[in-house]
């Protein structure tokens, strides 16, 4: 009885908890139904969030254009290879949206993309095997090409897909790379893609402006990724970042880069760096350095610096026409005053300073005729017994050479004036012990080639709206001091105009055919990385080579500094040798180029000639008269000419290439042809171009007299003379192994 009893007391209590589980959950429930709501969390919102998928809208980021709207930089549009391999996708197996033979398809798709085609199948295969919803090919299934995409889709694989992405493409290669920089796809902390981003030089400088902002588009669609009947879709525009023009001249960028390789082939120096220069406005119109890189494959990089303004080195004479400008300015400078050249001892504490002509120096000379022979003896009685050294000092700081120059490049670092005992400061005058970018002396030049008027340098022109095409931005020319008068200019520029075609003048080398050339040259010694034997290395070759010089005298238009660190010389050749071809090639031809009126009666009369009216003339006529002054010369058709690399009107560089297309053109033999040749002749043709390797073309996929159209696909390899000199030894060698 008792035991009956504990049973339905037992029973009554599991009914109650029973009943009262009951009547939470049906609570709960019907809670759940009128609220819609789970922990506070609505289902609603949660089913539109599963069903929600959102993309990002790539901003295009901004172009990089030289000063007259030639392209620099910009984002190139590639494709990216998928493939889905989940049969659930296709909701029509007549027509399959998955791969339906994956060993079929790997055949096909590797020859396209260069890949192996059995990892092409084990991927796929893999993913099949595992339910993937799609599978990717690595780094061989990215960054593919127009005609890849093309050869591609012509296929018709079931289940294979392309999706567009972009890349910072540089047309030029290398060209003014340590100026341009480059940008690449970055990623965020969880390893996903986060757009193209600044890594050096004008990339990451104006990142901000160039990188625009990304939109984003959200719809909601099925388990397979397909867009509901109402998608609910949401668009956010992107806004693509604005564009940057250079100050940078292609023409005469292309000049000094191509004329920097043959030096750099020749010489094989250390170091090579060379700007060029508006002098009456800061405009840099041309800089580059070797070693240098080429931006699109910055993955072997011999120099990261750009030596123009990163760089300091002791200057060598370069920096006496400071000096004498000094002594001028002070009014304690008399030019026909003599003094005894070879050696000066200021007292018994200082060692003797010594003329380069291993202390013999040339007698009794003026001191005109010091600066003309360059003479460290005369910079050393002018700062010790004329100017002064704490006046001297003052003037180094007037023309901004204890400070960086503010240019708009990153990375800037100055020199050091070294100022503290006295030699210091007596070597400072004739460029030893402190040291100076390139970009410091040029900076400071301008005050001599402008009045006294020292303009601050520049590389950006103005900043665009790439939508509208509104200028936000426009750099003009700022003056920032003016440490000499302009007579002092007058006379100083006389003084450098001596140096180059004056008696006795250290810079005779540097004459050129049409113009005056006034300048200074330098020899600067290289600190020895081992103390022990000696403060600098030794030897003929083991120094700076540099001269700055500018043109015309009357009026200086261009300016231009260069250095060759260490270049290996003939016996009979000078430092000045391979400093000289540059800046002869380059200065003489952008004179030219820019239409500066000739100082000299001696003219060359290719140079002086203005292309005629080309179009619509015969175009063998035309041919046979541009032969006819030595140009070269590519004819593409037969008939009258109906477009041209030049324009009726321009002024004619030597070296340039006149391409005339005609009626009908067919493919010319392009071998040996420059990178910026190529491009010339795809956009005159209109032909979609693919270029592999460095250097001058080696292989062209169309050959030699094929008719060519519009969109045509041009793939070109480039051979470096370097890689061809070294393909040409090995076989010689081997040549020589089998005799």
């Amino acid at each position: 009885m008792k035991k009956n009893r504990t049973t339905h007391f037992m029973a009554g209590i599991m009914i109650i908890l029973f009943v009262g589980v009951f009547l939470v959950l049906t609570g709960r429930f019907l809670y759940i139904q009128a609220t819609g709501e789970v922990n506070d969390v609505s289902l609603q919102e949660w089913a539109e969030e599963k069903r929600t998928t959102s993309f990002t809208l790539e901003s295009e980021r901004g172009k990089i254009y030289d000063k007259n709207g030639m392209t620099l930089a910009y984002d190139m549009p590639v494709y990216r290879l998928y493939a889905i391999v989940q049969e659930a996708y296709s909701t029509n197996l007549d027509n399959p949206q998955h791969v339906v033979d994956p060993e079929e398809t790997a055949e096909k798709i590797a020859p396209i993309i260069e890949a192996d085609e059995g990892e092409i199948l084990e991927r796929l295969e893999s993913g099949m095997k595992n339910d993937a919803f799609q599978v990717e090919f690595g780094n061989e299934g990215r960054e593919l090409s127009q005609q890849q995409k093309e050869d591609i889709e012509a296929l018709e694989l079931p289940g294979i897909n392309l999706e567009k992405e972009s890349i910072r493409y540089y047309p030029n290669g290398m060209f003014a790379s340590h100026i341009i920089g480059f940008a690449r796809e970055s990623e965020t902390e969880d390893g996903v893609a986060g757009g193209i981003t600044g890594v050096v030089g004008m990339e990451d400088e104006m990142e901000e402006l160039l990188s625009g902002k990304n939109g984003k588009i959200s719809y909601q669609r099925d388990k397979y990724n397909k867009k509901l009947l109402d998608p609910k879709e949401v668009i956010t525009m992107p806004e693509d970042g604005d564009d940057v023009y250079l100050t940078i001249d292609q023409k005469i960028q292309t000049l000094l880069e191509d004329t920097l390789t043959e030096v750099n082939e020749i010489y094989n120096p250390e170091r090579i760096t060379a700007v060029v220069m508006n002098p009456k406005s800061g405009e840099i119109l041309a800089m580059s350095n070797r070693p240098s890189y080429n931006p699109n494959d910055p993955s072997d990089v011999e120099n990261w610096y750009n030596d123009v303004i990163s760089t300091p080195v002791e200057p060598g004479s370069s920096v006496k026409m400071f000096t004498w400008a000094a002594a001028i300015e002070e009014g304690v400078y008399s030019g026909e005053e003599t003094f005894e050249s070879g050696s000066y001892t200021v007292n018994e504490r200082i060692q003797p300073i010594n003329d380069h002509n291993q202390g013999e120096g040339w007698g009794s000379i003026s001191y005109n005729e010091g600066f003309r022979r360059s003479s460290n003896v005369a910079a050393a009685k002018l700062l010790w017994e004329k100017i002064g050294a704490d006046t001297y000092l003052e003037y180094l700081e007037a023309f901004d050479l204890d400070q960086p120059t503010g240019i708009d490049l990153p990375g800037e670092v100055p020199g050091q004036i070294l100022y503290n005992w006295p030699l210091e400061k007596i070597t400072t005058s004739f460029g030893q012990g402190s040291t100076m970018t390139p970009i410091q002396q040029m900076k400071a030049a301008t005050a001599i080639a402008n009045g006294g008027k020292m303009f601050q340098p520049y590389v950006i022109q103005r900043v665009v709206d790439s939508s509208t095409g509104e200028t936000l931005e426009e750099k003009k020319p700022n003056v920032v001091g003016e440490p000499i008068s302009k007579e002092t200019s007058e006379k100083v520029l006389k003084l450098l105009e001596s140096v180059v075609n004056g008696e006795n003048g250290t810079g005779k080398m540097y004459q050129l055919d049409d113009y005056t050339v006034g300048g200074k040259t330098g020899t600067a010694q290289i600190p020895n990385p081992d103390p022990g034997s000696g403060p600098y290395l030794t030897g003929r070759e083991n120094y700076i080579f540099s001269f700055l010089g500018m043109a015309p005298m009357d009026d200086p238009k261009l300016m231009m500094y260069v250095s060759v660190k260490q270049p290996e010389l003939d016996e009979t050749e000078s430092g000045s040798a391979p400093v000289s071809f540059i800046f002869n090639n380059v200065m003489e031809n952008s004179l030219h180029y820019l239409n500066i009126e000739p100082d000299k009666e001696q003219q060359d009369k290719v140079r002086q000639m203005e292309i005629p009216k080309l179009v619509g003339a015969d175009a063998a006529s035309v041919e046979d008269s541009l032969k006819e002054l030595g140009l070269t010369v590519t004819v593409m058709g037969k008939g009258n000419v109906v477009t041209a690399n030049v324009s009726e009107g321009d002024a004619i560089l030597p070296g340039d290439h006149i391409m005339l297309v005609a009626n009908e053109p067919e493919m010319p033999d392009i071998s040996g042809w420059s990178r910026r040749e190529v491009l010339q002749l795809t956009e005159l043709l209109e032909l979609k171009t693919e270029t592999f390797g460095h250097g001058f073309v080696a292989t062209q996929n169309i050959s030699e007299g094929t008719p060519i159209k519009k969109g045509d696909y041009l793939g070109v390899e480039f051979v470096s003379p370097h890689d061809t000199e070294e393909t040409e030894s090995v076989e010689d060698e081997g040549e020589e192994a089998e005799e």
